[in-house]
Parts: C-alpha cells; structure tokens; sequence
C-alpha cells in the first residue's frame, strides 16, 4: 500500500503549498450541532454560495494527505470559508445529524445517500441542499487544485462542464 502511495504524495508535495498553515479542524471545518438544514439557512443569510461536506474515514492515508496539506493552508481556509459552510463526515460513523431535508439520519446512513465508495470525497451541495459539484481523492496539483475546484463550483462552472474541461480552459495543471 505504501509503495502505491508513495508516487502519488510525492507529486502532491511537489504541487507547492503556501507559507502559513493551521489546524483543518479549527479553521478549515465549521463547528456544528449536526443540523444541516439550519446550517444552510445561517449560509443564506451569510451570503455562501452553499455547502461542502467532505467525507472521510479516519485510518484513509489521503484524506489525513488532503487535511495536512492542502486543507491546512490558509489560502484554501480563507476561500473556502468565504464562500461555504464546511463539514467533515466519518463515512461510516454513527454521529447522529439532520440532513439538508430536516430529517434526522446518522452520518453512515447519510453517506450512502450519496453512495460513497472513496475518501476522501468532497461533495458540494447549493443553498437548496441540492448536490452540485463532487470530487474524489487528493488534489493532485495541492492547493492551486483545490482552489480551482472552489472557483469551479462557486462560478456554477459545473453547469457547464466537468471539472477535468474547467481546468484545461483555464490552463490549471
């Protein structure tokens, strides 16, 4: 498994990084009761564009990869949290929460709502609750990626397109 990992964090910490970071857990992530329905409307009122939820498990090599380097930057916190409310899943956890209808799930029964097989995955949904863009595993080009795939959503550009077609028209490694 190392062997196989090996090559894809070495391109990864090739990507770059920026100069400061900080804990995901206190500056990347919001702090929530588990309510969704209600963190959507304080996203409304706060002028979000939506919401990104990344689902994760706790012994998953590149989702600890995602979180220690791209997710701790705080170019990508500041984004991020700008424009999203922002919350981690344990994919196959048992932490009691209220999905984005009002209706009362547990965060592995809310996984398979929106059938993840991978993490890490980041999944974005808008005002609505509605899922719009998703991504799956690290972000290969680090934080100039993820940054993109946060343009990319905000600018609704997956309406028009994959992310893949987003990327090269604008010319993102």
């Amino acid at each position: 498994m190392l062997k196989r990992l090996f090559p894809l964090l070495l391109l990864f910490f090739a990507a770059g990084a920026s100069a400061e970071t900080r804990n995901p857990d206190a500056y990347f992530f919001d702090q929530t009761f588990g309510d969704f329905k209600a963190e959507l409307d304080n996203a409304r009122k706060d002028g979000k564009k939506g919401a990104l939820v990344m689902f994760e498990l706790a012994d998953c090599p590149y989702c600890h990869a995602m979180r220690e380097h791209v997710l701790s930057q705080s170019e990508v916190q500041d984004y991020y949290r700008k424009h999203f409310v922002i919350f981690t899943i344990d994919a196959k956890g048992d932490t009691a929460l209220v999905d984005f209808s009002g209706k009362a799930t547990i965060e592995k029964h809310f996984a398979d709502q929106y059938q993840i097989k991978f993490t890490p995955l980041f999944q974005f949904f808008d005002l609505n609750g509605k899922p719009t863009a998703r991504f799956t595993g690290i972000a290969k080009g680090g934080v100039k990626e993820f940054l993109a795939l946060g343009r990319y959503v905000v600018e609704a550009a997956y309406e028009n397109g994959s992310f893949d077609k987003y990327k090269r028209n604008n010319k993102i490694d």
